[in-house]
């Protein structure tokens, strides 16, 4: 979920429900990521080889469009958290469309909304991920951001990618230690950062290394 005054209409680019028109959260503080960075941030996933199957997190929601993306690409289970009760009526709005069009292809993505604030949501939870989109309001400050992913790096599976989305006007964080950025690319006003989890944190190498996922 970010703040924008950007145009607000979304789809699904590719997968089962590709093509699809996602509803927006009603008001001007909140957009889904724009369809030029999705498409451009889930090619690079699918060229890591980690969609098919996955666990995903989407954390700051908004419309649902980089869970529900995932879902119609073929991830397994999908979590998507927003603490706004708007957001979350048009999350399960968007969510239900693009489950009826997995089913047509005969692809059952389990899907759910959890109307929460990520930090609460991300103290209590037990699961594990090999996906999480990190894409908070701009206004939120970087530290923030790094509480966030303290939070959630215990939870990545081995492999796991963090896509993390920030205003590109502003300065990278100072990720923790527990993750490594491996890759980033800016997209007009969008910074979008690439994260692996900290081999010496998980005591065990990535699946994907370092430099595989940089050629």
């Amino acid at each position: 979920m970010r703040e924008g005054t950007e145009e607000k209409m979304s789809r699904i680019i590719a997968g089962a429900a590709g093509g699809l028109r996602l509803a927006s959260v009603p008001g001007d503080n909140t957009r889904p990521t724009t369809d030029r960075v999705k498409e451009s941030l889930f090619s690079k996933l699918e060229s890591y080889g980690v969609l098919e199957g996955a666990r995903v997190l989407d954390v700051y929601g908004g419309s649902g469009a980089l869970g529900c993306e995932a879902a119609s690409r073929g991830a397994a289970s999908v979590e998507i958290v927003d603490k706004y009760p708007k957001a979350v009526r048009t999350i399960q709005r968007n969510v239900d469309a693009v489950v009826r069009a997995c089913s047509v292809s005969g692809l059952n993505p389990q899907v759910k909304v959890r109307h929460s604030s990520a930090r609460t949501y991300l103290s209590g939870t037990l699961d594990v991920w090999d996906i999480v989109f990190v894409d908070p309001p701009y206004a939120l400050p970087n530290e923030q951001v790094v509480e966030d992913l303290q939070q959630i790096a215990p939870h990545l599976a081995e492999g796991a990618i963090v896509v993390v989305e920030r205003s590109a006007r502003d300065s990278e964080p100072v990720w923790p230690k527990s993750v490594r950025r491996f890759a980033a690319k800016n997209h007009g006003e969008t910074a979008v950062y690439y994260l692996e989890p900290d081999a010496a944190e998980l005591s065990a190498e990535p699946v994907l290394g370092i430099a595989e996922k940089e050629n």
